[in-house]
């Protein structure tokens, strides 16, 4: 028998059919007050507090709740507020909290990028000029908020110094220790008023630690750890690794910490090797986190209490914690929302409810010994077996179609200077191109409509007839707007991903499967459950009946497959890239029926291309071929003057600029705004052969930027990028939008275009 504690490391704050998002949206439209938004988000905080403290855990997270991210969050917490959000010191407004996230009309929003190699999202933290203080201890506040109100002791979450400064923006290299040592004083703050409030554990997140960098930096943790440990020797830190192993295993699990966190999910097998290699300190609880914090499969109870087995001979005998491998935040709240699922399917799911099940399971199981939970073992036994010997799973004919693919031509028949000159033949566009990159406003009509649809409340005549009537309702608009390259604006569509989840064989929907992407934006990522077929075409109607409507050309729609692969939860009993090559074929017919039917400009979205990106960089190179393959999978049937767009957001892309001209799309175009324009560099040193379009305004932001901003945006990419090469658009899709400021900044962008266009003609004459 082994003595293991359970824990978890973070909850799903979007509620179990996103009572969260609702509330949020509710407050920034005016119709609920702050403390509607505080009593309506406080209640959902402890359902989901007294859930875990039912499920028997026994280290239950506090304050990793949200009102947008933990990492702005972090920054209201220690006054890290950008001046022209003319923040007087004090506690954060929650207006101002918000104003930092979306902008306001005289201060644009901070920068937004992903968590990792997620698909979450947090506000950047701007640096320059950071006197950290004390403002707000939200970690206290919601310690005591679980202890008084549940009788929870639990564990105060915070994102740790170290990995929160190399988050940020406005420091160097040469001033970041200088920085931390600034930090290091307030975040012994909030770890001394935590001990004096009775505090046992405190959960500091360093996922930094799980990426690629120079050993010298092990010294920045040394000094922040033993910082902590002389000024706070009584308070338990749990030291928190995931997303990848480390790098440094020895030296991090000698850091002065009661506990270490180590994922053993994400580490493609190299933390176990370390562990057995060097052993582990006798004085501290090793966290082993064995659950897959980040899909939804259920586990093989059986390896996993096989792999605790082999760790505990490791570990001191009382000091083994049992958890995901990481918040499960990058899940759905529960399976049990998902009645009407396949009944094998549905055996074979495991949601953050359910994980912690396991977590419970398998920790009783080591404590208790495996008899008292044969049935519940025995249970996930027969449910993994059911689903991975299904019919789902050993589809014969995509099997073989993989098998084949050595036969398949991945290349475009001609080279990119020679046939964008067939292409700029037919469409004869100006100088500048302008379009956008897909999707229009979702309004309350379109999403009433389309529920009332599902539900059974208007035919499918009546429904086509309303997604018509909006299409060519915005097609007029575009044209009226003088936009040379037009969408169908997508009103079918839920989702850039779920939509062709709904269409290809191997794919399920939810109905609540919900994730946060960022802020209140919600994602409910398709199971890919089997293997990937083609069945019937996906987006060809819609758009042949846009194409009808206007001589202007029209843009079909695709998502490309590592998008799908990383914004899907996708089946783990074979590779990705296997999954990644099924969808391709599958989208490569739905291509050739595009072109078939006489749409010749073609958009296959990566977006996730660079967020997928593995955290080290020794398997950087097997992605990235991987990636290039399945598009060029997906895109190179069509004929030469057929024009292929792509789209990226919300990343670095200097590390990846090589891979992105690999792809070999004709026409890429990329985030640019929110980033405040730091992309251009990279085509200030590299020079990239093909079109593209930087993203000139931030649709991530209600305000509406002006034309002089627009201006600005364009200029500074005209001093990097060929005026010939250069489209202009948005940064991203206009889903989120309201018609009234999408309208108001595709004009600002249209006129900020053609006065920057008159200015390139009068000096080419």
């Amino acid at each position: 028998m082994v003595k293991a504690i359970s824990s978890n490391l973070g909850y799903p704050r979007l509620g179990e059919k996103r009572e969260w998002k609702r509330a949020l949206e509710k407050f920034w439209n005016g119709a609920i007050s702050e403390e509607e938004l505080l009593a309506e988000t406080k209640a959902l905080r402890l359902h989901a507090l007294k859930k875990q403290q039912d499920k028997g855990i026994d280290l239950i997270p506090v304050g990793d709740f949200s009102f947008y991210d933990q990492v702005l969050d972090t920054s209201v917490t220690f006054g890290i507020i950008p001046k022209r959000f003319q923040h007087d010191g004090g506690k954060v407004s929650l207006n101002t909290y918000f104003d930092i996230a979306r902008g306001k009309s005289d201060a644009v929003a901070s920068e937004m990028t992903k968590w990792f190699n997620t698909n979450y999202h947090y506000i950047v933290p701007e640096l320059a000029e950071a006197d950290p203080k004390v403002l707000d201890n939200r970690a206290l506040y919601y310690y005591e908020e679980a202890k008084n109100e549940l009788g929870i002791e639990g564990k105060p979450v915070l994102v740790g110094p170290v990995t929160y400064l190399k988050l940020g923006k406005g420091s160097d290299a040469e001033s970041f220790e200088i920085l931390l040592d600034k930090f290091i004083p307030a975040y012994i703050e909030i770890l001394k008023e935590l001990e004096t409030a009775g505090a046992t554990w405190v959960q500091i997140d360093e996922p930094y630690l799980a990426t690629s960098f120079d050993k010298k930096e092990i010294a920045l943790f040394e000094k922040v750890y033993k910082a902590f440990h002389d000024a706070v020797p009584n308070l338990k830190i749990e030291l928190q690794t995931y997303f990848e192993s480390l790098d440094y295993y020895e030296e991090v699990v000698n850091l002065p910490v009661a506990a270490v966190g180590i994922d053993f999910v994400h580490d493609h097998g190299d933390s176990i090797k370390a562990l057995k290699a060097h052993g582990f300190p006798q004085n501290k609880y090793l966290a082993a986190g064995v659950i897959d914090g980040r899909n939804v499969w259920r586990s093989d109870l059986d390896a996993k209490l096989a792999l605790l087995t082999d760790i505990a001979h490791y570990v001191a005998e009382d000091k083994l914690i049992v958890q995901p491998s990481n918040s499960l935040l990058h899940v759905p709240v529960t399976k049990l929302s998902e009645p009407d699922l396949d009944e094998v399917i549905l055996g074979g799911l495991s949601f953050a409810d359910q994980k912690l099940d396991e977590i419970a399971i398998l920790t009783k199981a080591l404590t208790e010994g495996e008899e008292s939970v044969a049935a519940e073992l025995n249970e996930a036994r027969e449910a993994v077996k059911a689903l991975n010997e299904s019919s789902h799973r050993n589809n014969l004919e995509v099997q073989a179609a993989i098998a084949n693919l050595e036969n398949v031509r991945v290349d475009r028949e001609l080279p990119f200077a020679e046939r964008i000159k067939l292409q700029h033949e037919w469409l004869k566009l100006p100088l500048f191109p302008t379009t956008t990159i897909g999707s229009f406003p979702q309004s309350p009509e379109v999403r009433k409509t389309r529920a009332d649809w599902l539900k059974g409340n208007i035919t499918d005549a009546e429904y086509n007839a309303f997604i018509e009537k909006e299409t060519a309702r915005w097609i007029k608009i575009q044209e009226d707007l003088d936009i040379d390259v037009l969408v169908h604006g997508e009103f079918e569509r839920t989702d850039m991903v779920e939509y062709f989840g709904q269409k290809l064989a191997g794919f399920q929907a939810t109905k609540f499967g919900w994730v946060q992407s960022y802020g209140s934006r919600a994602v409910r990522p398709p199971l890919i459950y089997g293997d990937v077929a083609f069945t019937e075409e996906i987006t060809v109607k819609e758009s042949v009946y846009a194409q009808s409507l206007t001589k202007r050309p029209v843009k079909g729609m695709l998502t490309a497959p590592v998008t799908i692969i990383n914004w899907s939860f996708v089946r783990d009993d074979v590779p990705e890239s296997v999954v990644a090559n099924q969808v391709g074929l599958a989208l490569r017919k739905e291509v050739e029926a595009l072109e078939r039917n006489g749409i010749k400009v073609i958009q296959v979205d990566e977006p996730a291309l660079r967020e997928g990106l593995p955290l080290k960089q020794a398997r950087w190179q097997k992605y990235l071929d991987d990636a290039v393959y399945s598009f060029k999978l997906t895109t190179a049937s069509v004929q030469n003057d057929t024009q292929i767009h792509t789209h990226m957001c919300y990343s670095d892309f200097d590390d990846i600029i090589d891979t992105i001209s690999a792809l070999d799309a004709d026409v890429i175009s990329i985030e640019t705004s929110r980033s405040h324009g730091e992309i251009i560099s990279t085509f200030e040193e590299v020079t990239y052969d093909k079109e593209i379009g930087l993203g000139v305004y931030d649709i991530h932001s209600p305000r509406v930027p002006t034309v002089s901003e627009i201006q600005d945006n364009i200029r500074r990419a005209l001093r990097a990028i060929d005026a010939k090469q250069f489209w202009i658009n948005p940064d991203c899709g206009l889903k989120t939008r309201k018609e009234p400021e999408t309208i108001a900044a595709l004009q600002d962008m249209i006129k900020a275009t053609k006065e920057v266009r008159a200015e390139y003609q009068v000096l080419e004459k």
